[in-house]
C-alpha cells in the first residue's frame, strides 16, 4: 500500500474529516490551526499533523500503524511547510508517554507535567536563549530576582513594582513577554521599559523569548476541559521558569503583584506560588499601586485611551509612556484599542 501526503484545505469539509479522525484519540483540531496535512492509504485517513505560530500540532497515527514510520514522513513534512514560511525553531506538545517518538525524531524535551510534554527542536534552542540573555547582560553568578511584565503599556504601577523590587534585591531581571498579543507591540513595550527604568541601575530588561507566557507554552489540543487547560499552561510556564531559566540567572525571589481584576493572572499567581518554592525561588507578592483610590493597571490605561480621558492616562503612566502616546508613532495603537473589545 503506497503512503500519500497531502496538504488539505481548512474551509473545505475535509477539515470535518480530519476533526473526525482526531476525536478517535481524544484530540481537537485547534481554530487556530494555520496548515494541516493528512496521511493517506488506498484514500483513507491514517494519520494527520498540523501547526499554528510556532507549534506542531493536532498530531496523531492510527494505532495499528504506528512504528511504520509515518510518524516521522508527517513530521517532516509539516516541518518543511514552516520552513518555507520562515519557522526554524519548532514546538510539540504530547502526553508524557509518548514523548520518546519525538526524541527519536531529534526533538529535546523541555519539560514535563503529569498531563503534558513539551519538546522543541534542538536548533536556536532554549540553552541559546539563556547564553544569550548571559552574554548581553555580563550576568555572573550573584543572585537574583525576578519580574515578568507585559506592560501593555508601562504604567506607574509597573514602575512601582521594579522600584520595590531593585530596594530589596543587589540585581533585578525584568522578562517582558515577547508574544505579539497585545495591543501594544513587543518593541514598543520593550523600549519604554527599558527607557522608564534606566535610572535604576541594578535592572536589567530582558525579553521573555518563547519561554515565558507564550502560546509556545499552551498545550491546549489535547487536552479537553478548559480548566484541566488553564491547569497545564501555567503548571508548564512556573515549571519552565523555575528549572531552566531561573537556575540559569540564579533567581532565588519572584516579585508578583496582587490582582484584584483578572481572575486568569490571579490563578497564575497562586500556580507561580505554589511550584517556584519547590525550586527554592522565594515568591513574594506586592500591593499593588494605588492612585485616587483605584488600583492601577494597564486595562485601565487602555479604557482611558478608548474614552479619550487624557488626563487620567496622565495620572497612571510614567513621562516616557505619556510621551508616545501623543506622538505620531502611537497612531495605529491607539486606533486599534478604540476599535477593540478585548480587554488585551
Amino acid at each position: 500500500m503506497s503512503l500519500i501526503i497531502e496538504k488539505i484545505d481548512l474551509e473545505d469539509k475535509e477539515r470535518l474529516q480530519v476533526e473526525q479522525f482526531l476525536s478517535e484519540f481524544n484530540l481537537s483540531l485547534d481554530r487556530d490551526v494555520e496548515e494541516t496535512i493528512v496521511a493517506k492509504m488506498d484514500g483513507k485517513m491514517v494519520g494527520t499533523c498540523s501547526y499554528a505560530g510556532k507549534v506542531i500540532k493536532s498530531f496523531a497515527v492510527k494505532k495499528e500503524l504506528q512504528g511504520e514510520g509515518i510518524a516521522g514522513k508527517l513530521i517532516s513534512q509539516i516541518r518543511n511547510i514552516m520552513f518555507d514560511k520562515g519557522i526554524f525553531h519548532t514546538f510539540i506538545f504530547t502526553k508524557p508517554e509518548n514523548k520518546y517518538i519525538f526524541r527519536e525524531l531529534g526533538y529535546l524535551e523541555v519539560f514535563s507535567t503529569r498531563d503534558v510534554t513539551l519538546l522543541e527542536s534542538s536548533s536556536n534552542n532554549l540553552s541559546r536563549y539563556i547564553e544569550t540573555i548571559k552574554r548581553e547582560n555580563s550576568f555572573g553568578d550573584e543572585e537574583k530576582a525576578a519580574i515578568v511584565m507585559n506592560c501593555n503599556p508601562f504604567t506607574l504601577g509597573h514602575r512601582y513594582l521594579i522600584e520595590r523590587s531593585a530596594l530589596e534585591n543587589e540585581r533585578v531581571i525584568v522578562f517582558i513577554v515577547q508574544e505579539d498579543k497585545s495591543a501594544f507591540p513587543f518593541d514598543v513595550r520593550y523600549k519604554l521599559v527599558k527607557e522608564g527604568i534606566k535610572d535604576l541601575c541594578n535592572v536589567h530588561v530582558v525579553p521573555g523569548g518563547d519561554y515565558i507566557i507564550s502560546s509556545n507554552t499552551f498545550p491546549s489540543y489535547f487536552i479537553k476541559e478548559e480548566e484541566d487547560k488553564d491547569r497545564a499552561y501555567k503548571q508548564l510556564d512556573a515549571g519552565i521558569f523555575s528549572k531552566h531559566i531561573a537556575k540559569a540567572f540564579n533567581i532565588k525571589r519572584r516579585y508578583l503583584g496582587t490582582e484584584p481584576y483578572c481572575s486568569v493572572t490571579n490563578g497564575y499567581n497562586q500556580v507561580l506560588a505554589e511550584i517556584l518554592p519547590e525550586y527554592g525561588i522565594e515568591v513574594r507578592i506586592v500591593d499593588r499601586l494605588i492612585i485616587d483610590g483605584k488600583v492601577v493597571s494597564a486595562s485601565m490605561v487602555r479604557k482611558n485611551i478608548k474614552e479619550d480621558n487624557w488626563k487620567e492616562i496622565k495620572k497612571l503612566v510614567p513621562e516616557i509612556t505619556y510621551s508616545f502616546l501623543l506622538s505620531s508613532q502611537s497612531k495605529e495603537i491607539i486606533e486599534k484599542i478604540k476599535g477593540s473589545e478585548s480587554r488585551h
